[in-house]
């Protein structure tokens, strides 16, 4: 056995034994996720497989609900010093992870060239499987500001603009590639339907946090520990401006609307949007047949990239999960090796990824999997009506080069959910002429720069 350099300058930095992990020695791992029925059985079948390598290790998983339900969760057991083994996870929540420390650094597991007992494979990842990765995801495992690896990543979402192609090929519109031409075609769209919310946004904060990424104006930055840096000028003028075409009637968003706006863009019958921006992991939920009875679709649906202030700076938000490791007290060396190459062999598996894809209509991380045959043959039947979801993949991939992550820290979490808050308050809050949305959105940016910094 050849030993491994143990790199990193955390103390969470885990060092690798010499002797490496042990085959013959039963281990059991635990893994919390947000997993539905149906992923739930491809995880099982793949647990399965994992199994025929590794016998010896027992994985028992569970679903904690939703993303909130989850962080809350497992903030709660680490408190209590019973914690999951593996955890899906956004770089908010390791980020609160990490203030009790619970996260395991896997710089040293990743770089191991430890070879297992009776395999001819190494502990960590060769060179070939690191160079698969898709480039942005495997760094937002970097994105806490000290050069150190918390996660790897699993699958992936980012935004798209869906919109009704049929109605856009009736009257003539262009799918807007910019905010200008997309504020143009909001305001044709009003003239040919005085009734509908031309645009519907569901993520408030994912709205504010883009543009500040796109117009390079500044949100947070990992530096110092964490900094808040959105309480300028700049982001002040768009989001006036945005108040404005809201005024408009140009748009609306989840939290204005009450619900989902993919439930206006499927609407068919009443007041409508004929634009939404949402998830790509959300495509099912966009396609229109959900308002009809006889199971047609009644319009065909288009998938582009969101908007972009200028294509010379293209950025869209990158978000899904990644896995990271949890540790305790009672944690053993044994244990965190099991739960590195169950993470490892989930991340870095081929046939798992295309088929986990498929099944969730999230993004493979793995450049390779496009080249696999039947998620090569999936992927060709997007198209706007019953292989939705393949058609939002594909665009999904194409941009992947655009994607972004925000700064993680202890505190980014709150961040994001006051650029929801502010933004939401200078949109609707009341004011009668100019001088008073200005006192508005100043008030609204103080607000929440205090209530991060608090």
């Amino acid at each position: 056995m050849s030993g491994c350099s143990q790199s990193g300058n955390s103390k969470n930095a885990f060092v690798v034994p010499e002797t490496g992990f042990n085959p013959d020695e039963e281990v059991e791992i635990t893994f919390t996720h947000t997993m539905g029925a149906r992923l739930q059985d491809v995880l099982n079948t793949y647990i399965e497989e994992f199994n025929k390598i590794y016998p010896n290790i027992k994985i028992t998983h569970q679903s904690a609900g939703g993303w909130g339900d989850i962080n809350g969760q497992i903030n709660t057991e680490i408190a209590g010093g019973n914690q999951p083994n593996i955890a899906y996870c956004y770089p908010d929540h390791v980020a609160m992870y990490n203030i009790a420390k619970s996260v395991v650094v896997l710089d040293n597991l990743i770089a191991s060239d430890i070879v297992i007992p009776g395999t001819e494979e190494v502990i960590g990842l060769t060179k070939e499987q690191k160079d698969d990765f898709i480039e942005s995801y495997y760094n937002e495992g970097l994105a806490y500001g000290d050069d150190l690896m918390y996660t790897m990543p699993l699958n992936k979402s980012t935004e798209v603009l869906y919109y009704d192609k049929t109605f856009f090929d009736k009257n003539g519109l262009k799918v807007p590639t910019t905010w200008k031409e997309l504020w143009d075609t909001c305001d044709k769209i009003l003239k040919i339907d005085p009734d509908c919310y031309p645009l519907g946004y569901d993520a408030e904060d994912n709205w504010f946090i883009t543009l500040c990424e796109q117009m390079e104006t500044g949100f947070t930055s990992a530096e110092n520990g964490g900094e808040y840096l959105f309480n300028n000028d700049e982001n002040k003028a768009f989001v006036k401006e945005l108040r404005e075409y809201y005024q408009k009637g140009y748009f609306t968003t989840q939290e204005l609307y009450g619900s989902y706006t993919s439930n206006l863009f499927v609407e068919t019958t009443d007041t409508r949007c004929y634009m939404c921006i949402g998830s790509s992991g959300g495509a099912s939920y966009q396609m229109s047949n959900n308002d009809t009875t006889d199971g047609s679709f009644a319009f065909e649906v288009g998938v582009a990239p969101i908007p972009q202030y200028s294509n010379d700076n293209r950025k869209v938000i990158s978000q899904g999960p990644s896995l990271c490791i949890l540790k305790g007290k009672d944690t053993t060396d044994q244990q965190v090796l099991a739960s590195w190459l169950f993470v490892k062999y989930l991340c870095t598996n081929i046939e798992f990824q295309a088929e986990f894809s498929m099944a969730s209509g999230y993004m493979p991380v793995l450049k390779s999997v496009t080249e696999n045959d039947a998620y090569a043959a999936w992927l060709s039947k997007g198209n706007g009506y019953e292989y939705l979801v393949a058609k939002c993949v594909k665009v999904g991939i194409d941009g992947r080069d655009d994607y972004f992550v925000s700064p993680a820290f202890n505190g980014s979490s709150t961040a994001r959910t006051q650029a929801g808050a502010l933004l939401l308050k200078c949109l609707s809050g009341e004011a009668a002429d100019d001088s008073a949305v200005d006192k508005l959105i100043n008030d609204s940016f103080q607000e929440a720069l205090d209530e991060c910094e608090y």
